[in-house]
């Protein structure tokens, strides 16, 4: 079998003796804290829809703006085949990538609100500088500091709610950020269809409305308390015990809270996270959760369409106003498909998601490909039959996505790493991530004015090949510790293989620490 499981009882095998209860103070520390997935979700939504706004693309991109009213038959897939139209989407993400690394740096010396606090800076910046752009120099740079923001928010944020959350609900506390994130995204969709009819400064009141969930993570970041894994980790372990009381609800914290501190042990004893990451007893983590989950998530093809929804539509023929309004029927689909995911992800698992929802996908961009190679192009417009067709498919693809690769995504790598490489791991998810995010955004109106419908076709096949890696090597998560994590990797039929006894122990049964 393709899983594995954890016994209760044993050194390092307390989960059996956790206690909590539901409070409003840690509602409140999740809430905030999940805010900074909608700076990554505003962004990917708002993108897309101003860079098919008329008035940006006369001020800044006018030979995109010409051949998009041509109405050449060549154009009918390349409308918006424009690298420095890309570059204003792509170069966030380039940032993002390279700023993790150094939120890596703070937050594991100086813990995850430090983090969150400096992204939304940063990201408040950014949305300052593109609101007020007078050249493509200035939109850049805006966007440079935007990928700072969501460089260090990204990096954090999932840790953060992975190590406030009890393991029975750590699920559905951690899709929070995922939830927040299509919220974001739902909001930009709603806000560039309004905008799109205030010229000629629609687009800016777009990208100046950045700054309001950046200011709300500034503000939650202060407010909110640091994790009692950080907290131990910088050696404040009285806090760390108050506070793991106040969120738990319970004085009966014990057994939760030596195996934090044996955690913290470990960790100190790490003087090179990101060498000890490439240990043979890490593989696992490392080829699963900081290689390969983060990389087939963009591979799926949904964050293409989230954001370039305005321009695949218009390039299919929907209007202006209604190519907006379509993207936004299909974002809320992600957001619905993320709310049934936070209830239902710790009930049925991580990989049973994925693999039912790996199989709607393929058939959605399947169907998508033969309706386009039989419908589309030579300067055809869709009828509306077709045209309502798409949309219905797009939005049941999204409505798959956003209940697996889209939350799971960010839940599985940030629940799979023991604290000694925590924040060092998370850092290479962000990288990876923002790399193909990067490349996707860049090359996306590339690939699809040269390949035309058989993008589609290329997506299918890449989620059928990550199906596959779901299904024979992840392990099922649900409900287990992150502390005993890597008990599952013992067990598993493939990498108990590669996590050998030898490396994998020390005398008392818990993993190795030292470099």
């Amino acid at each position: 079998m393709a899983g594995g499981g954890v016994e209760s009882g044993g050194p390092g095998k307390r989960a059996h003796l956790y206690e909590h209860r539901f409070t409003h103070y840690f509602a409140f520390t999740c809430v905030v804290g999940a805010l900074g997935g909608s700076l990554f979700g505003y962004d990917l939504g708002v993108s897309g829809g101003v860079t098919s706004m008329d008035d940006f693309l006369k001020e800044f991109f006018p030979d995109v703006y010409r051949r998009k009213h041509m109405h050449l038959n060549e154009t009918d897939y390349c409308k918006y085949d424009n690298q420095v139209l890309t570059l204003f989407t792509s170069s966030l993400y380039i940032s993002a990538l390279v700023m993790t690394f150094f939120a890596s740096f703070l937050t594991r010396k100086k813990g995850r609100k430090a983090s969150i606090i400096v992204g939304a800076l940063s990201f408040l910046a950014g949305a300052i500088l593109n609101a007020a752009a007078k050249n493509i120099a200035m939109l850049i740079i805006g966007r440079v500091l935007l990928g700072g923001g969501i460089g260090f928010g990204n990096q954090a944020v999932p840790l953060y709610l992975s190590e406030m959350a009890p393991a029975k609900n750590r699920g559905a506390v951690n899709q929070l950020f995922q939830f927040t994130t299509c919220a974001g995204i739902l909001i930009a969709n709603l806000v560039n269809y309004f905008t799109a009819k205030v010229h000629p400064h629609g687009w800016r009141i777009s990208l100046g409305l950045a700054g309001v969930p950046a200011i709300l993570m500034f503000f939650g970041g202060i407010l909110c308390a640091e994790t009692p894994n950080s907290l131990v980790e910088q050696g404040r372990v009285d806090e760390a015990r108050k506070v793991l009381e106040r969120i738990r609800g319970t004085k009966n914290v014990e057994a939760e809270f030596e195996d934090l501190k044996e955690a913290s042990e470990e960790a100190q004893a790490v003087t090179s996270p990101f060498r000890t990451l490439l240990k043979r007893k890490y593989r696992p983590q490392l080829i699963i959760g900081a290689l390969g989950i983060p990389a087939f998530q963009q591979l799926t093809g949904n964050n293409s369409i989230l954001f370039y929804a305005p321009v695949i539509f218009q390039s299919l023929g929907f209007g202006a106003n209604a190519s907006l309004f379509s993207s936004f029927i299909t974002n809320g689909a992600l957001l619905v498909a993320t709310v049934i995911s936070m209830f239902l992800v710790d009930k049925f698992g991580r990989r049973k998601f994925f693999l039912e929802a790996g199989f709607e996908m393929i058939c959605c961009m399947i169907i998508t490909a033969v309706v386009l190679a039989l419908e589309f192009g030579q300067g055809k417009e869709l009828s509306k039959g077709i045209s309502a067709l798409l949309v219905v498919v797009i939005f049941l693809f999204v409505l798959a996505y956003g209940r697996s690769w889209g939350p799971l995504g960010w839940l599985v790598p940030s629940e799979l790493f023991p604290l000694e490489i925590r924040s060092a791991a998370q850092s290479i998810v962000v990288c990876v991530n923002m790399i193909f995010t990067a490349l996707v955004a860049q090359l996306f109106l590339l690939s699809l004015c040269h390949l035309k419908y058989g993008i589609f076709l290329l997506f299918a096949g890449l989620i059928i090949i990550m199906s596959c890696f779901v299904f024979f090597l992840l392990p099922e998560t649900k409900k287990v510790p992150i502390e005993e994590i890597y008990l599952l990797f013992e067990n598993h039929w493939f990498w108990k293989n590669v996590v050998t006894e030898q490396d994998q122990k020390t005398s008392n049964g818990k993993p190795a620490a030292t470099v």
